[in-house]
C-alpha cells in the first residue's frame, strides 16, 4: 500500500493526503504513449515483444496509487472519519513512490539488522562503457564482477592491516547495484558500504574484536583501482565475453563485445544497447568512439580526486566515510546508496511535447538537465527493469548470510539473545515495517486522522473495482480508472530510412 502524509504549521501531527499519481508528469507520459512503446518494440514479422517483465512492471506502474484499483478502507474511532489508502504496484525501478519506500525500508534494515556499530567506507565503482550492456544483459555475469570487486577489497583490507602490524581478520560489505546514472542511461555501476577495519578474535579467543583501518591515501585507492580492472578484465576475457584488440605499434587495446550474447533476446538487447548509450530511440543520436584501454606493462592509475582513482577506464571512489558512533549518518548513506532513480520533482513536460529531467547536481561541464522524447524516456526507464530473480542488494563477508561470524557481528544477534534470557518471545519476526512507522522513522512525523488526530485502524482491504467505486462514490472520492490512449501509427517510410541511418551498424560496440 502507498501512503502520503504533508506537515502542518501546527504541531498536531500529520495530515494523511492521497498522492494523486495521475497528476505527476511521470504518470501522464506512460498513459499517454506506453501503447504506441509496445507497438514500436514489437517485431512484426515474428511477433514478438520485449520481455514479460518489462511491460508488467510498467503497466503495474498504471495502477499504483489509484483508488479504483482497489484500496485499504482506514476508520478512525475518534470522529467516525472513513479514510481510503491506495494499493501500490511494488515496482523495481519504474515507481518513484514504491522504490521510496524501499530506500526507507531497506535503510531501516540494514541500521538495525546487518550493519554493525563500526566505521563504515562506501567504495562506488562505475565501469567502461563497452561493458556496461554485458553487464545488464547477463545477471549472472554482473553477479561475478561484483564478487571479484568485493574479494579485492576485502584483500586489501587484510593486505593493509598486516602492513601496519595489525592482526589479520575478516571484513564485510552489502552492495546496492545501482542500474542508472543521473540521465537515466542504463549504467550499472556498485555502492558498497565496507566496515572500515577488520573483526579477529580477542585475547581469550571466545569473542570478537573490531580493528578500525587505517586511513587510506590515494596511491592506496588508485593501487585498489588497478588491481579491479585488472582483474575484472582478464575475468571476461577468459569468459570470453569481450576480446582485446591491440592495434600494430600501440599500447592501447579496444574492447569488442561478444555480439552473440544479443541473440537470446534480441529484442531486449536492442533496447539495452540504447538506453546505455544513449542513441536513438532510447535518446539522441550519440555516436562513440571505441574505448582504449591502456594495457602497458608500466602503465599507471589516474588520480580523479580526492581518494578517487581511474585506471583502465574503470573508476573508483572511496572518500565517504560515517564514523561508529554516526547512526543517522549510517542510515542516510544507505538511504543514498538504495535511492530512486528517478524523483517526480525533476522531471516536467515541456509546452512541445518533450520531457525535461533535471539533475540533482549538474554535471562537471555544467549541465544540469537534459531533454528527451517521451518514448525515449519510456524506454530509458525498461532499460532499468532487473530481471526477476536477480538481488539488487549483495552481502558479502562477515555479513552474508553464511558467514560463521555473522550471528556474533550483526545488531539482531545481541537482541535475540537477550530475548532468549528473558524467555520472551520477539515482538516481531518479520523485518517487513509498516509505512506508517517508516513515515515517521523517515520524516519524524505520525499517520493521524486529519481531523481529531487519532490513530487510523485498518478495517478492510477492498480488491474488488466494483465494491470500490460504490465505496469510493459514497466517500466522495475520485473512482474513476485512468485509461491508457491508444497507440499512435508508426512513423513513415521515409523517417524509419532516416532512423536507419542514424543507427550505428555495430550497436554492441
Amino acid at each position: 500500500m502507498e501512503a502520503a502524509a504533508l506537515v502542518q504549521a501546527r504541531p498536531v501531527g500529520a495530515v494523511y493526503a492521497r498522492r494523486q499519481p495521475e497528476k505527476t508528469a511521470l504518470y501522464r507520459v506512460v498513459q499517454e504513449h506506453l501503447l504506441t512503446f509496445e507497438q514500436q518494440w514489437t517485431d512484426e514479422a515474428s511477433g514478438r515483444t520485449l520481455p514479460k517483465f518489462v511491460t508488467d512492471e510498467l503497466h503495474g506502474f498504471m495502477a499504483c496509487g489509484i483508488l479504483g484499483r482497489g484500496f485499504a478502507h482506514l476508520y478512525c474511532k475518534g470522529c467516525r472519519e472513513h479514510h481510503a489508502v491506495a494499493f501500490s504496484c511494488k515496482a523495481r525501478a519504474v515507481c518513484p513512490s514504491c522504490l521510496g519506500r524501499r530506500m526507507s525500508a531497506g535503510a531501516a534494515n540494514l541500521v538495525d539488522h546487518v550493519l554493525p556499530d563500526v566505521p563504515i567506507r562506501q567504495f562506488v565503482l562505475t565501469v567502461p562503457f563497452p561493458l556496461r550492456f554485458l553487464l545488464a544483459f547477463d545477471g549472472k555475469l554482473l553477479g561475478q564482477v561484483l564478487r571479484i570487486f568485493t574479494d579485492s577489497v576485502a584483500g586489501w583490507y587484510r593486505k593493509r592491516h598486516v602492513a601496519h602490524g595489525l592482526p589479520d581478520g575478516e571484513t564485510g560489505a552489502v552492495t546496492a547495484i545501482q542500474r542508472a546514472n543521473s540521465d537515466l542511461r542504463l549504467s550499472p555501476h556498485f555502492h558498497t558500504l565496507c566496515l572500515d577495519g577488520s573483526y579477529s578474535p580477542d585475547r581469550d579467543g571466545k569473542g570478537l574484536m573490531f580493528h578500525p583501518a587505517p586511513a587510506p591515501t590515494q596511491a592506496d585507492i588508485e593501487q585498489l583501482a588497478l588491481r579491479v580492472s585488472k582483474r575484472i578484465l582478464r575475468f571476461l576475457q577468459r569468459r570470453g565475453v569481450i576480446t582485446l584488440v591491440t592495434p600494430p605499434g600501440d599500447n592501447e587495446v579496444t574492447v569488442v563485445p561478444d555480439e552473440t550474447m544479443g541473440e537470446q533476446d534480441p529484442l531486449l538487447a536492442k533496447l539495452l544497447v540504447a538506453a546505455t548509450t544513449g542513441a536513438a530511440p532510447a535518446g539522441p543520436v550519440t555516436k562513440r568512439q571505441p574505448i582504449r584501454i591502456v594495457l602497458a606493462p608500466d602503465d599507471r592509475p589516474v588520480g580523479k580526486g580526492i581518494l578517487c582513482g581511474q585506471a583502465h577506464a574503470f573508476n573508483l571512489q572511496a572518500a565517504t566515510r560515517v564514523a561508529a558512533n554516526d547512526k543517522p549518518g549510517r542510515e542516510r548513506l544507505c538511504r543514498y546508496i538504495l535511492r530512486p532513480p528517478l524523483a517526480n520533482d525533476r522531471l516536467h513536460i515541456l509546452p512541445e511535447g518533450a520531457v525535461r529531467l533535471d539533475f540533482k547536481k549538474p554535471w562537471s561541464d555544467g549541465t544540469s538537465s537534459v531533454e528527451l522524447a517521451p518514448l525515449a524516456l519510456i524506454a530509458r526507464l525498461a532499460a532499468l527493469v532487473p530481471p526477476p530473480r536477480r538481488h539488487l542488494t549483495r552481502y558479502c563477508g562477515v555479513l552474508s548470510s553464511h558467514a560463521r561470524l555473522r550471528s556474533q557481528i550483526v545488531p539482531q544477534a545481541a537482541t535475540e539473545a537477550t530475548a532468549t534470557e528473558k524467555s520472551e518471545k520477539p515482538a516481531r519476526k518479520s523485518k517487513y515495517i509498516p509505512w506508517a512507522e517508516l513515515l515517521h522513522r523517515t520524516f519524524g512525523f505520525e499517520i493521524v486522522c486529519a481531523k481529531c488526530q487519532s490513530p487510523l485502524r485498518l478495517i478492510a482491504l477492498v480488491k474488488n473495482q466494483d465494491i470500490a467505486k460504490k465505496i469510493l462514490v459514497g466517500m466522495h472520492l475520485p473512482a474513476s480508472v485512468p485509461e491508457l490512449h491508444p497507440a499512435r501509427p508508426p512513423p513513415s517510410a521515409d523517417r524509419e530510412a532516416r532512423d536507419a541511418e542514424d543507427w550505428p551498424e555495430d550497436w554492441l560496440n
